[in-house]
């Protein structure tokens, strides 16, 4: 009697299972071990898997087959970063106990697309939707630091001055950029608002793209400068966390 095709999906996935980032390539007896499944059965199935395309074979090694991967881009495509914000943010919020919330570059400008709000009195106002300029604040010294031509265009622009720390200079704004970059998270005091501070650190996706900045934010009163440097590991991992939601990757 053939086998209820429940059943064989079981052995395949158990078969796709058994390759890891660690062992990427196996041979029918590694896989035989791996799954316990029967010989007879592990040949029948992995000939009918490289026979699809989830498969590929070298004479007696296998791996993960290329046309899987056609497959998984749509798949992570549909995962889009705000689906996959929410968990992140009040995480990061409960770690921290300030807001945490995420920007996205669009048309020049940064916008909040996702936040959780610390419990607090006093706090600075965010909202989704919130449109604020690159060049100032943590997120968008984050979002400029992974896109050369963004921070071209910027920096090419006028930097109007919102407060005393604001920078105003082209120069300038590279400089910290390079070093937002180089750290691999930004920390800025008072730019866009005084007496405001936040944390970023950047969120990439398969293509090693920057796609968004998470951010810690707060009044400079609970997050002065050493506060923010306590949080930067937190707000890193965080944000390496959705990267890889995304099936992101940094940049080499």
């Amino acid at each position: 009697m053939a086998e209820q095709p429940l059943l064989v999906l079981g052995k395949i996935r158990s078969i796709l299972d058994a390759f890891t980032l660690a062992a990427p390539v196996r041979t029918a007896a590694e896989i035989r071990q791996a799954t316990g499944l029967p010989s007879s059965t592990a040949h029948r199935l992995l000939l009918n898997l490289v026979e699809h395309g989830f498969l590929d074979r070298q004479g007696d090694a296998f791996r993960i087959g290329a046309r899987m991967a056609y497959w998984a881009g749509p798949a992570t495509r549909a995962r889009d970063l705000v689906d996959l914000l929410a968990p992140q943010l009040e995480a990061l919020r409960d770690a921290t106990g300030e807001t945490a919330c995420c920007f996205r570059a669009e048309q020049g400008s940064r916008v909040c697309i996702g936040v959780a709000e610390t419990r607090h009195g006093l706090k600075r106002e965010m909202y989704v939707g919130r449109i604020q300029p690159l060049h100032v604040g943590s997120a968008g010294r984050v979002l400029l630091a992974w896109d050369a031509a963004l921070l071209d265009a910027v920096a090419a622009g006028p930097l109007p001055a919102l407060t005393d720390a604001t920078i105003t200079e082209a120069d300038a704004l590279r400089a910290v950029a390079a070093e937002t970059r180089a750290q691999g998270y930004a920390i800025t005091i008072g730019e866009r608002v005084e007496a405001a501070s936040g944390v970023s650190a950047p969120v990439f996706d398969a293509h090693a793209q920057v796609v968004g900045a998470l951010t810690v934010m707060g009044p400079t009163l609970r997050m002065p400068l050493e506060v923010c440097a306590s949080m930067v590991d937190a707000v890193v991992d965080a944000a390496e966390g959705v990267t890889a939601s995304l099936g992101g990757r940094a940049p080499a």
